[in-house]
């Protein structure tokens, strides 16, 4: 079992010694079990696309250097990386397709679970594609924009409307470049075809229609998925709730709600807490029903409900161990098949809802929107059912801590300018004015190939103290929240003057949680705003801007990392992309790729090195726009 107890959250390291005591599996153990992992498969050197391999390419010794059919380093790596981004844009832009097929049940069927709770923002979505709500009933309103929508997975000529939306200069760009994203699906299934053998074997036009394919996502269906979620959903507003283990309950009913699709977790949040639900589960011995979120589906109801954060990615088996998890309900995306193994050792009952994630030991409750609040209420009532069948093995650490959360690119008008002076202009003129440096989005999963959390902390804690305003997402938000980062009162722990002064007068903490990991979009909106209000430049890559994803983890993060890049952002990562087998690759990732879309990818394990890293390159761009100097002296010295 694992000896590592050096964890930043004290609810994570009292669990896993528990868990360690107990002889309970965690993904700490299976991560030690791998060791050594293929060093090949690390490199990017290992190719399984035909029957002639696998292959691999020796980087160091007398080994072949080419693959059987004559593939190189450059290729194969360039091949992975981008089969890599298919898989993350097809994750987040399902999201999106399934959002948007919601919309058009809501416009198709009068008698519809869901309706459309913010019409403002699908009157304002729906303008992007030249369309108009007034004068529409409703219905007929949202099945013309779900009609239109869906258009952009698989529309045979064009290109995406929606990607037309970034800065005038960035569309330009991606056009003469080649890079404007056609369709959704077109771009993910032209990958596959390219990186199947014997079709593109030039990795720089490999790593190009990587980049269409990843904009396809982050300016098509992660975006749609964004905005619709919001239009259906509601826009999120600032609120408090609180995050951590310690936020379940012994005497009640506790429903852990996993995965990454609000359609089924809003409509839990939603009736959870009706009286026939909450009187039945007292009827059980429980005092009512506590609800909490693991993973993204945390981020969503959290920014919409204030249902409190559970944990991250890291913590869902640890959730199990606690032995108050009367059910776990998942759909889709980081989940464990493993979490069975846990699962056997308490009562808690494990439920799929997804026909495309189903897994051994899990019971299965397909969940149709057709049927959606009927089935979120057997959902409910199975784990109520549950509640008694607990035994004495419980323990919940008492680890919780308070944040503000829900922060959107539309509320940035309000909290920034006020209810009747909604604008972008303070922020920009608190970055022209050297109060605040520059902006950065620090996003994504965490790893148990570094040490749990402390990526994400010491980069943030680093961006803050020199004035960077931090804009989160995905399972950094939970890290961060857990952490008193997003406390108001946080800017005056860890924020430089600047910055302190900023989130004194406006109210708002140092480190804003955006939304989950497909709402990434949400930053890319922000920094489109900021080109848009002026002063500081034409382009999202002449902003004083930068992002980071600390402990990446997943093929998502990738396509997340590509299109930032391709949308001309400096973007550092931890562990380096499974590329660096290629030294020529490699070098155009982090260096000449600059020169072309204005984003580079930067490796950097060290985490202080990482945010001064982005420092210095904030600082950069802050002099090539002839700002004035930061108006406190800062700690920071700008070379390394």
């Amino acid at each position: 079992m694992s000896n590592n107890l050096n964890f930043a959250d004290k609810a994570t390291k009292e669990m896993v010694k528990r868990a360690g005591e107990q002889n309970l599996p965690t993904i700490w153990n299976r991560y030690e079990a791998q060791q050594p992992q293929c060093g090949f498969g690390d490199l990017g050197l290992c190719c399984r696309h035909c029957s002639m391999g696998p292959c691999r390419i020796d980087p160091f010794g007398e080994g072949p250097k080419v693959g059987v059919c004559g593939a190189t380093a450059d290729t194969i790596a360039a091949r992975h990386i981008i089969r890599m981004i298919a898989a993350g844009s097809s994750a987040h832009s399902d999201h999106g397709r399934d959002i948007s097929h919601t919309l058009l049940r809501i416009g198709e069927d009068p008698n519809c679970d869901y309706t459309v709770k913010d019409m403002n923002k699908l009157k304002a979505f729906a303008a992007y594609y030249g369309l108009t709500g007034d004068g529409k009933e409703m219905r007929a309103f949202a099945k013309e924009v779900a009609e239109r929508v869906l258009q952009e997975f698989g529309q045979q000529s064009g290109t995406l409307k929606i990607a037309e939306t970034a800065p005038p200069a960035r569309v330009k760009l991606w056009k003469e470049l080649g890079l404007m994203p056609r369709s959704i699906d077109r771009e993910v299934v032209e990958t596959m075809h390219r990186t199947h053998i014997g079709v593109d074997a030039d990795y720089k036009n490999l790593i190009k229609q990587g980049m269409r394919t990843a904009l396809a996502d982050g300016w098509g269906g992660s975006m749609i998925g964004t905005d619709l979620s919001d239009a259906v959903f509601g826009t999120p507003n600032p609120l408090t709730t609180e995050a951590n283990l310690g936020i379940m309950k012994k005497d009640h009913v506790n429903l852990i709600v996993h995965g990454h699709e609000p359609t089924l977790s809003d409509i839990i949040a939603v009736i959870s807490q009706k009286k026939e639900l909450v009187d039945k589960a007292k009827a059980k011995g429980a005092k009512g029903i506590q609800l909490g979120g693991i993973c993204c589906t945390a981020n969503e109801i959290m920014m919409r409900h204030g249902i409190p954060l559970a944990g991250s990615y890291m913590q869902q088996e640890l959730a199990i161990q606690t032995g108050v998890v009367d059910m776990m309900v998942v759909d889709v995306q980081c989940i464990w098949p493993g979490l069975q193994e846990t699962a056997k050792c308490f009562h808690t009952k494990l439920v799929t809802t997804s026909p495309k994630a189903k897994m051994p030991g899990f019971e299965h409750i397909e969940f149709s929107e057709d049927r959606a609040v009927a089935i979120a209420t057997q959902i409910i009532e199975t784990a109520i059912d549950n509640f008694p069948n607990r035994n004495g093995n419980q323990y919940i650490p008492d680890v919780k801590e308070q944040l503000v959360g829900g922060f959107s690119a539309e509320s940035a008008f309000h909290f920034l300018g006020g209810k009747y002076r909604s604008t972008y202009r303070p922020l920009n003129d608190a970055i022209i004015g050297g109060r605040i440096r520059g902006l950065a989005g620090v996003i994504g999963c965490s790893n148990p190939n570094m040490e749990y959390e402390e990526g994400h902390l010491t980069v943030v804690k680093e961006l803050l103290k020199n004035d960077v305003l931090v804009a989160s997402t995905g399972c950094n938000s939970i890290t961060c929240a857990k952490h008193g980062l997003m406390r108001p009162e946080a800017a005056f722990q860890y924020a430089g003057k600047g910055l302190q002064e900023v989130c004194q007068a406006v109210g708002i903490p140092p480190v804003l949680h955006m939304g989950a990991c497909l709402d990434n979009s949400r930053i890319l909106r922000v920094l489109t705003n900021v080109v848009a209000e002026g002063g500081l430049g034409d382009d999202i890559s002449d902003l004083p801007a930068a992002g980071a994803a600390p402990e990446w983890m997943s093929e998502k993060a990738v396509c997340i990392g590509f299109y930032f890049v391709a949308s001309g952002v400096y973007t550092v990562i931890g562990k380096p992309l499974p590329v660096m087998g290629s030294k020529a690759l490699t070098d155009y990732l982090t260096g000449d790729i600059e020169k072309e879309v204005g984003g580079k990818w930067v490796f950097e394990e060290n985490h202080i090195e990482a945010a001064h890293k982005m420092i210095r390159h904030i600082d950069k761009k802050r002099k090539a726009l002839k700002l004035k100097p930061m108006l406190y002296e800062q700690p920071f010295k700008p070379e390394a």
